[in-house]
């Protein structure tokens, strides 16, 4: 359990991130090249999510984190090392990085969980899984402010001047040297995360009453395609695991893409940029207490009211900053984020109890898969309906930021009304259903 910890400490908090995207723009990539890479890093995970699965559960799961840990070193390596200047080569040195990165997530979602539970329940101690997710997102919040806090301190050039100048040195810092500080902080990471995966015992599939193993994991490439098919047909005839994910998916597609719209927000309800590594801290430590929290709910209610009391929270926080108050509407953001936590919790929490361990990983990757398809939906219905707005605005005498910003605001309450929308039509799926069963 503490190495599944430590896995996911150090392959998922990155000193890159507070600066993720002003570290492309200021390598020398262009904003389009920029979204460019992003779509390829999506694709790449989306291509990869549910055949990586598959193979944690033929070749093992452990194998799928090496090469996860792996390809998060040679990424990390990439960009330590890209040339600037030639434009060109750069963005070939940046497309290798999306790539690996892509592989690299979709190795690792599902075979961590699945290793991790097996470890568990081979122990008989499966009922303290929610125990586990708890101890790993409280972790996890704890090292995220950390690499917030210290990834965009070390690419401020003028900080780590007066930093140095403190200690009476004259030293000056030129963005060009900093540019690659929070990269070769995750790079030493990527270094902690292969000492720990490489340490992580395989637990075996499917013990004699003995305790010897009776099926190492092994199979080839059809074995690995016909587990997908035979578990997609399995979550397809599994009501309650199909209505995990498919509420799971909901919630995480609008909030997530409201999240990667943060910083627009921040700057409607005027909150200066200075504060945005500090809010991202603050998001953080909420992951402090919103996983004992929803632990307790788990533990004590039924699945229906962990889905209602989540439901309430995003509704309630997204309702809210539908009104951009100034400086106040950073509440009610703070209110719709947390429940983004919850969401990830529940989904574990009730997936891994009903999955079998000899299909655990696929689970989960079809789990990814559902979630990082809504995500890119509901990103290109969104960027649709912007464009719509746009062209009935008369932007004669406005200029192109005030244009976005007014367009932002007109089309925000999708957010809550997509989010209602779906949970009236699920939740009239799952009613149907019962019905045709009695």
């Amino acid at each position: 359990m503490r190495r599944f910890i430590a896995f996911r400490v150090f392959f998922n908090c990155r000193f890159y991130y507070p600066i993720f995207t002003v570290l492309f723009l200021d390598f020398g990539l262009t904003v389009a090249q920029f979204s460019i890479l992003n779509a390829v890093w999506a694709a790449t995970i989306v291509m990869a999510e549910v055949p990586s699965g598959a193979l944690a559960d033929i070749v093992g799961r452990r194998r799928l984190l090496v090469f996860a840990a792996f390809s998060m070193l040679v990424e990390m390596a990439i960009l330590c090392f890209a040339p600037r200047g030639n434009t060109t080569l750069l963005f070939s040195f940046f497309l290798i990085n999306r790539v690996l990165s892509g592989l690299a997530e979709a190795a690792a979602s599902g075979a961590d969980e699945a290793i991790a539970y097996d470890a568990l329940q081979a122990e008989g101690l499966a009922d303290q899984w929610g125990r586990v997710l708890d101890v790993q997102m409280r972790l996890r919040s704890v090292m995220f402010i950390l690499t917030m806090t210290v990834g965009a301190a070390v690419y401020d050039a003028d900080l780590m001047t007066r930093i140095v100048a403190a200690f009476g040195s004259g030293y000056q810092f030129t963005q060009a040297q900093t540019l690659r500080f929070p990269l070769y902080l995750t790079f030493i990471l990527a270094l902690f995360t292969i000492a720990t995966v490489w340490r992580l015992d395989e637990i075996c599939p499917n013990p004699k009453a003995d305790g010897t193993c009776e099926e190492q994991f092994g199979g080839s490439a059809m074995d690995a395609f016909k587990l997908t098919l035979s578990t997609g047909s399995w979550i397809l005839n599994t009501p309650f695991v199909l209505a995990v994910i498919l509420f799971g998916m909901l919630f995480d597609g609008i909030l997530r893409m409201v999240i990667t719209l943060g910083s627009q927000y921040y700057r409607m309800v005027q909150l200066p940029e200075s504060t945005y590594g500090i809010i991202g801290s603050v998001m953080a430590v909420m992951g402090l207490f919103i996983p004992r929290l929803a632990l307790r709910i788990a533990e004590n209610h039924s699945p229906a009211f962990c889905l209602w009391t989540t439901a309430a929270t995003a509704l309630a926080g997204l309702s809210g900053m539908v009104f951009f108050w100034p400086y106040a509407g950073l509440l009610p953001a703070l209110v719709a984020f947390s429940a983004l936590y919850m969401v990830g919790f529940y989904v574990s929490f009730f997936v891994n109890q009903q999955a079998s361990s000899s299909r655990r990983a696929t689970v989960l990757s079809f789990k990814g898969l559902a979630y990082n398809l809504a995500y890119g939906f509901i990103g290109i219905v969104y960027a649709g309906l912007l464009e719509v707005k746009k062209t009935g605005i008369d932007a004669v005498d406005i200029n192109t930021q005030a244009v976005e910003n007014i367009v932002f605001k007109k089309t925000f309450f999708w957010f809550p009304l997509s989010l209602a929308a779906g949970l009236a039509v699920l939740t009239a799926g799952v009613l149907v259903w019962r019905a045709r069963r009695r």
